[in-house]
């Protein structure tokens, strides 16, 4: 079973303050999680995890993580800025983008940020968007299929991402013509693998690429980027990885093929968001309708503008009722949004105790891609982000929206009282 990082009397207080729903996240989670990270690569003098804006887009966050030795993996012009507001600058900053306006090159180019090119057409774009950097990283994508033994993982061979091999090598030494000093390779083959051997998997392709292109360029390998993918048990009878042995099982690549090869200095980046923030986060929702149609169905305050993933992807969240941690599951319920969208449901069939109105249901694993991919169908209005602080206070880090914040761009809507 999971265990929700927070108790039932520490949410009646919370919820005393705050109104549901919210997304609560676990400061000290947040920290040990990052600590075993780093712990895990240590072995490697230039590490760095680059944490995945996209997936937990907060400034409280990112000033968490940049404590612990994190930088920023930016994919926007708003998430540039929002790393640059935070303090993050120059090498802290990974820039990795596809169809790229010219003006999120430059504001990249203007912070410093590494800039990671996605495609080889992209090299006359952003030379002439802000010219070539120093010290630039191509995406390469292998196309076919990834597998790890008998196991297909992805296809990345229908993934809009990166460049083939003869590409990285073309671009290589077009960009090494163009100025271009130091060099790092990047690549994302699979998403949320719950595996121990998907990065040293990667990591030895990319380790045997990055020797070959040091080869046939000529060009100075400075590092190489594993980017993400390294998942968490979003249901409750996997268990997680082990991101000790997984640094375990990259050093040991390294070692055998870098090292050999004169490459024992070249440094080790991730950009991991779900692994880094997904089980210290939770959505906070309470009961508020029951229906007994032809199915059990709980409806609560949440819906899918505050979590897509049930709705996009069919995805599973472990849902806890609050206070009722030790009683059957006895019950069987579709637990149910409001939007106009027979799809808006955080658990179809599911097996919990008997829910009752004003109950207080915990959404496991929501810290990444929970608020970040929320919108405002149906006129539903963002929720308020919240953090439970190592001292067991809770601090607002977002408060929620209003109508006047889903009005603010319309034209003249103001002159118009409501």
């Amino acid at each position: 079973m999971k265990t929700p990082f927070v108790t039932y009397e520490q949410v009646q207080d919370i919820i005393s303050k705050y109104p549901t729903p919210f997304h609560l996240y676990d400061e000290k989670g947040i920290r040990e999680n990052a600590r075993k990270l780093k712990q895990a690569f240590s072995w490697n003098n230039g590490f760095k995890e680059y944490f995945a804006v996209k997936a937990t887009p907060n400034p409280t966050i990112l000033r968490i993580l940049q404590e612990e030795g994190c930088g920023t993996d930016c994919s926007s012009y708003t998430e540039l800025l929002m790393s640059d507001k935070c303090g993050f600058s120059g090498k802290d900053i990974m820039f990795s983008s596809n169809d790229t306006p010219a003006e999120e090159f430059a504001l990249a180019a203007k912070l410093g940020a590494t800039i990671n090119l996605d495609d080889i057409t992209h090299i006359d774009f952003l030379k002439e968007a802000c010219g070539i950097p120093k010290r630039i990283s191509c995406r390469f994508n292998p196309g076919g299929k990834f597998a790890i033994a008998n196991t297909i993982m992805d296809n990345p061979g229908d993934a809009k991402y990166g460049m083939t091999r003869p590409q990285m090598t073309e671009a290589f030494k077009r960009l090494k013509e163009e100025g271009a000093e130091e060099f790092g390779i990047h690549a994302f083959l699979a998403s949320n693998t719950v595996t121990n051997d998907y990065y040293p998997t990667l990591a030895k392709i990319l380790f045997e690429t990055a020797v070959e292109l040091a080869k046939e360029t000529g060009v100075k390998i400075g590092f190489i980027n594993l980017s993400g993918g390294v998942g968490i048990p979003y249901t409750p009878d996997k268990e997680p990885n082990d991101i000790l042995a997984i640094g375990e099982g990259v050093r040991k690549v390294y070692e055998e093929v870098l090292v050999p090869a004169g490459m024992g200095d070249v440094a080790i980046y991730t950009e991991l968001g779900r692994f880094m923030l997904a089980p210290y986060g939770h959505l906070i929702t309470r009961a508020i309708h029951e229906k007994h149609t032809h199915k059990e169905y709980i409806g609560v305050d949440a819906c899918a503008v505050n979590l897509m993933r049930p709705a996009m992807y069919g995805a599973y969240h472990h849902i806890t009722v609050l206070g009722k941690e030790n009683e059957p599951c006895d019950h069987v319920y579709d637990v149910t949004g409001s939007l106009c969208e027979n799809n808006d449901k955080f658990a179809i069939d599911r097996k919990l105790p008997r829910i009752e109105m004003g109950d207080i249901l915990a959404i496991h694993d929501t810290g990444a891609h929970g608020f970040a991919m929320g919108y405002n169908y149906n006129g539903k209005l963002k929720s308020a982000e919240l953090l439970l602080r190592e001292n067991g206070s809770t601090v607002m880090i977002r408060r929620a929206e209003t109508p006047e914040d889903y009005f603010a761009t319309l034209e003249g809507f103001w002159d118009v009282q409501l």
